[in-house]
């Protein structure tokens, strides 16, 4: 039982021209029941970076909080933020001296620094991998298949907000372990970390399940 607590995601980041978006949806299962209908996935590092965790939700919350952690002694000692790449490679570290006894986690890190907006996507060995978008957990690869096809550089953030959504729904539909609600976030460099009220991602999602058919989660 131990093994299957609390498994079962989905998680997707995309890097936008003014900054990032990432987004989870916020089932938790235990095999096949569903353990919980609110489980936070989403966790904010500092103003300039956020985590998503799939997996096991303790190892995921471990690791939040490490890199919390680290985030914040960092800017107390050198006055200034760090970087997401400093960032990645720090928790990419941290998962790989545990590589004989791994955290069962599926990680997205997201922000922006003075380079720009980031997604690094690590996995339990410590893979650390950039990219312009990436998706983890149970539901990805009905996410890769929307991204793949309505992704495009230099996107802005709103039309960032509706793809995450999009994406979102179409995994809770076809994912059993995947669904109970969407939370979304913004980073961009002039206002920090910014969580999308659940009020605008409800319009959201009645607008697309009427030009798409699809239901809300």
């Amino acid at each position: 039982m131990e093994q299957n607590a609390k498994k079962g995601t989905t998680t997707l980041g995309l890097v936008c021209k003014d900054g990032i978006v990432i987004a989870t949806e916020r089932r938790a299962t235990m095999g096949h029941m569903i353990a919980h209908k609110n489980t936070q996935k989403l966790f904010p590092i500092g103003d300039n970076m956020c985590l998503t965790i799939a997996g096991l939700v303790a190892d995921g919350q471990l690791l939040a909080r490490y890199l919390s952690s680290e985030v914040e002694l960092y800017q107390l000692k050198r006055e200034k933020e760090m970087t997401l790449e400093a960032s990645a490679t720090m928790l990419s570290n941290i998962l790989l001296g545990r590589r004989w006894m791994p955290f069962w986690v599926g990680l997205l890190l997201g922000g922006v620094d003075s380079k720009g907006g980031h997604i690094y996507s690590l996995d339990a060995a410590g893979g650390s991998i950039p990219d312009n978008f990436a998706t983890t957990g149970s539901g990805s690869p009905f996410v890769y298949g929307v991204l793949e096809d309505h992704y495009k550089e230099g996107m802005s953030i709103s039309e960032g907000v509706d793809l995450a959504v999009l994406c979102l729904m179409v995994s809770s539909s076809r994912d059993s372990a995947s669904g109970d609600g969407i939370n979304v976030a913004t980073i961009t460099e002039k206002e920090g970390f910014k969580e999308i009220s659940e009020k605008d991602i409800d319009k959201k999602m009645s607008k697309i399940n009427k030009e798409k058919g699809l239901k809300k989660v």
